[in-house]
Formats: structure tokens, C-alpha cells, sequence
């Protein structure tokens, strides 16, 4: 990915965001505590959301305005008043992105609407993100493409082809810096539905950098997708259980965690090496070798009886056994000793 003051790519550590989203249930101080709790638990950055229930909707009781789905979360809801209790206000905006910068974390945050593009763009965010419902509004992606920010980009339920035409709308304006993340935007997601061995695909396909934004329970998929290459993860963050979306959100013991097993995870990946690891070079020494184990007199053949195998490491490879067997010692030797080749005839 082209260079950027984020720090996101496979020779960096994962960029983990700690999704905000509703979890603020409608408390500016909430909301603020949010921000510190996703800070002192290693968080790389925080994401908001910027919109109103008028941009997201319209009010109306008519059919398709309510969620009628019997698995999904907030069944029974009516979009518009679902919308007004997860919005994050745009009169919170200032002091949110002072706390950020008062806790040394970014803060950005998902427009959605040309009008929140333009708002946001007041607190200077270092980047933008679209999400998967909004992936197939290619005038808002424009709008967050001219400002030639590095854009992440929620992938549920686009096809190859419709990504393909984001990432067209993207670079039409000069702007290279695009994060994929794969999404299953069920909530919570099944484990069965989020298909991690995408992202080596993705990353094949579109050229980009990919990530995971993850609605599923707990932190395995996060860890998992690391192994598949992801450099970004997001995940939902709270810091109670009475948030709209708190059912698929890390508490900050459990992010901290999270951050903890994704970076390590990376570590573990490391690259393709085979011999010997800087951390068993002390361990050497302790490797199996071959020793005289009893006493031999000069002109007394060695045998199996009085040289072994044995951890020691100070004697010669194993695989030297045969060259001693049968062969006559040049000197009186002691045990234990490391055998060397200058105690036999060459």
C-alpha cells in the first residue's frame, strides 16, 4: 500500500480499531469513556459514526421501515427510532476528537451522507470509512474519495464485482490508499458465514491491503484472520452491556486481549525459515551429541558399550557413530568426554 502515517501493512503490527458505534447509548460522558477505555487497552484508533436518523432513513411505519427479521437483534424496531438512538450527535463531534488527541489515539469515523463528509472534514480525520450497507453508494464514496484520504472499505455483501467498481470510483480521483476489510454483516455473525481464507484472495484480486471487520462473538476470528494475512481489524468496543450493540462488542479487558493475541499472532507468522531460531542458539549446547560414557585405554576399540548418544551437544553430530565403531583409540581417554575425530585413525 502506498506510504501513509497510519502504519497499516504486513510489515507493520494489525491497526485495531475499537468500534464505537452505538455503544455510547445517547451519554456524551459514555462516549468520552469509551474513547480512554479503547486507548488503555492498545487500541490503534477509534471509530465513530456520523449521520443522522433522517440520513439513514426515512420515517415512515410502512412495511420494509421496521425489522421484522425473528434472529436479528433488534427485531421489532422501527428503523428511524433505532437510527436516533444509535447516533452518535453531531454537537459531540468537537469534544470527541479532543479526547482522542488528548489520549495520543486517532479518531475517525463512518459518514453517511455527503452533508457528514463535509462535517467531518471541520476535525482534519487522517482517514474515512464506508460501510458495508453504504459500499453501493458510489456518490458518497466519491465525495470521501476527493478528499484524498486513505478510505476503508466494509466489503459485506458485495460481489467482485461490485468492489471492483468502488475501488475504480476510488482511484478515479487520484486516491491509491484503500484498506478491504471482509465482513459478514449479520450480527452477531455465524463463524460458519465469515469465510477468513478470503482475505488471501482479496488481497490477490483487488491489490490492497485487507483486514477483517468482525460482528463475530469473542476474538478467535480476529486472531485467525491474521494468519490469512489481514493487516486491519475492527471490532465493536463497549464498556457496558446496555449498548445497542454490546452482543457482538469486546469489553476492554477482552479487546486488550484481542490486541494482545493479534500482535502476537503476527509475530508467530513470521516468514519462511527453516534451521536455526536466534532464540535456540543458547540451546545448541544441550543438543544430542556423541561422548565417550566409559573409560578407554589406548589400543581399545570403541563400541556401542562405551560411546552413546547423549545430550551434551560439546561432541560430534550423531550421524559420526559409525565412523567410531570398531576403531581403535590413539590415547587413554576418560569419561565422560566429546568424541573428536583426532582420538581415531583418519
Amino acid at each position: 500500500m502506498k506510504k501513509n502515517k497510519l502504519n497499516i501493512g504486513v510489515n507493520h503490527k494489525p491497526f485495531i480499531i475499537a468500534e464505537m458505534s452505538a455503544n455510547h447509548s445517547n451519554s456524551l460522558k459514555n462516549a468520552l469513556k469509551l474513547i480512554d477505555k479503547a486507548a488503555d487497552s492498545g487500541a490503534s484508533a477509534v471509530k465513530i459514526q456520523t449521520f443522522t436518523a433522517d440520513e439513514m432513513t426515512i420515517n415512515s411505519s410502512k412495511k420494509g421501515f421496521y425489522i421484522n427479521d425473528k434472529k436479528n437483534l433488534w427485531k421489532g424496531q422501527k428503523l428511524y427510532k433505532l437510527y436516533e438512538k444509535a447516533s452518535t450527535p453531531r454537537s459531540w463531534h468537537k469534544a470527541l476528537f479532543e479526547r482522542a488527541k488528548k489520549k495520543n489515539i486517532i479518531l475517525f469515523s463512518t459518514p453517511f451522507s455527503e452533508n457528514a463528509v463535509d462535517f467531518l472534514e471541520n476535525f482534519n480525520p487522517p482517514l474515512y470509512k464506508i460501510a458495508s450497507f453504504e459500499n453501493n453508494d458510489l456518490k458518497l464514496i466519491e465525495k470521501v474519495a476527493k478528499t484524498k484520504k486513505p478510505i476503508i472499505i466494509s466489503t459485506g455483501m458485495a460481489s467482485v464485482s461490485q468492489i471492483k467498481l468502488i475501488i475504480k470510483t476510488i482511484r478515479k480521483f487520484s486516491n491509491n490508499i484503500i484498506i478491504l476489510l471482509k465482513c459478514t454483516s449479520s450480527y452477531p455473525a455465524p463463524f460458519q458465514d465469515l469465510n477468513l481464507k478470503t482475505i488471501e484472495q482479496m488481497r490477490k484480486i483487488f491489490k490492497c491491503e485487507v483486514g477483517l471487520s468482525d460482528h463475530s462473538i469473542g476474538i478467535t476470528a480476529p486472531i485467525l484472520s491474521i494468519a490469512y494475512g489481514a493487516t486491519v481489524i475492527e471490532k465493536h468496543f463497549k464498556i457496558d452491556e446496555k449498548g445497542l450493540d454490546a452482543k457482538f462488542s469486546l469489553n476492554p479487558d477482552e479487546f486488550k486481549k484481542c490486541v494482545v493475541e493479534c500482535t502476537n499472532a503476527k509475530k508467530a507468522i513470521g516468514k519462511n525459515y527453516l534451521g536455526v531460531a536466534s532464540s535456540e542458539k543458547n540451546n545448541l549446547k544441550y543438543r544430542r551429541s556423541l561422548f565417550l560414557i566409559k573409560d578407554l585405554k589406548k589400543g581399545k576399540k570403541f563400541t556401542r558399550e562405551n560411546i552413546s548418544s547423549i545430550r551434551g551437544g560439546k561432541g560430534l553430530d550423531p550421524k559420526f557413530l559409525s565412523n567410531f565403531i570398531g576403531k581403535i583409540s590413539l590415547k587413554n581417554l576418560k569419561s565422560p568426554k566429546p568424541l573428536s575425530f583426532k582420538m581415531i585413525k583418519k
